[in-house]
């Protein structure tokens, strides 16, 4: 699973350049989306995982990435959901499984009406409903919100006990993500002003929960199919949204994996694989 900015590639969308991660494969597509700031690396236990499957994993400007996008470019939740049709649009992906963990914009898709290349839609113990931002994240959404607070947030987060606080980043894997992996996902946002700006528009970019609850109720819209894996020991993604995403989607079943936190791809890379696997596959 790479690591190195070289073995990325990159592509020219209308809010800036966005780097992407292409297994290369020869069978079904599966577009694998991370959290925040986190990148494509939050997928290096499930890829190699997944045989022949291509799977893309983009690095979506959120704070980990080490592009500044645009100084006009929409990065709020719908803003971020267009960047990444603008990105399956730009690869010429089609029949897509969309997979989500921990950030679940990407189903605003269906609300901007361009599900197209989206054959499936995975969401693995994601935001859903007017759980935007969660735990955690509605702390960042203060922070974000006071002058100076962002250079503070990625200060802080060089400091490991700051790191390894309990009800923070330490609470997303029950396995517990590696120091120095959590650290350069902030990095890019403490060497670069432009990336603290990006970081805190995608901070800031969530509405208010009526807004939120009335674009869920437009997500009934999308009739193929949809897996929903939850994750049974989850202190950011409430239990109950799980089987509300399930019954919300006309096509949709629910699988709970045991013994994970949010990041399932962390904490059960195996069972994740297996469904995602079975999932992809269908005609």
């Amino acid at each position: 699973m790479p690591h190195d900015a070289e073995d990325l590639s990159t592509v020219e969308l209308p809010a800036g350049q966005v780097d992407y991660f292409d297994s290369g494969g020869s069978g079904p597509v599966i577009v694998a989306c991370h959290g925040v700031p986190m990148d494509h690396r939050q997928w290096r236990k499930v890829i190699p995982l997944l045989g022949d499957f291509r799977v893309v994993a983009p690095i979506l400007p959120m704070g980990g990435h080490r592009r500044p996008m645009r100084h006009e470019a929409d990065l709020s939740q719908r803003g971020m959901a267009r960047i990444l049709a603008d990105l399956l649009d730009a690869l010429d992906l089609r029949d897509v499984t969309l997979v989500l963990n921990d950030w679940g914009g990407g189903q605003f898709l269906v609300n901007e009406g361009r599900t197209e290349r989206v054959g499936r839609l995975a969401l693995v113990a994601c935001e859903a409903f007017d759980n935007f931002p969660p735990g955690p994240g509605k702390a960042l959404e203060l922070v974000a919100k006071t002058p100076g607070g962002m250079w503070l947030l990625v200060a802080m987060m060089r400091l490991r006990p700051f790191r390894k606080m309990p009800g923070g980043y330490a609470s997303m894997s029950l396995k517990g993500l590696p120091d120095d992996l959590l650290v350069d996902w902030f990095t890019p946002a403490w060497r670069s002003r432009e990336i603290r700006r990006d970081f805190r528009k995608f901070a800031v970019g969530a509405p208010d929960k009526e807004t939120l609850l009335a674009w869920s109720a437009e997500l009934a819209g999308f009739e193929r199919p949809v897996l929903v894996v939850w994750a049974d020991r989850d202190p950011m993604m409430p239990s109950e949204h799980g089987p509300r995403l399930a019954e919300l989607y006309p096509d949709a079943r629910l699988e709970i994996v045991a013994d994970s936190s949010t990041l399932v791809p962390e904490d059960q890379p195996e069972a994740l694989a297996a469904l995602l696997a079975e999932f992809a596959s269908r005609g």
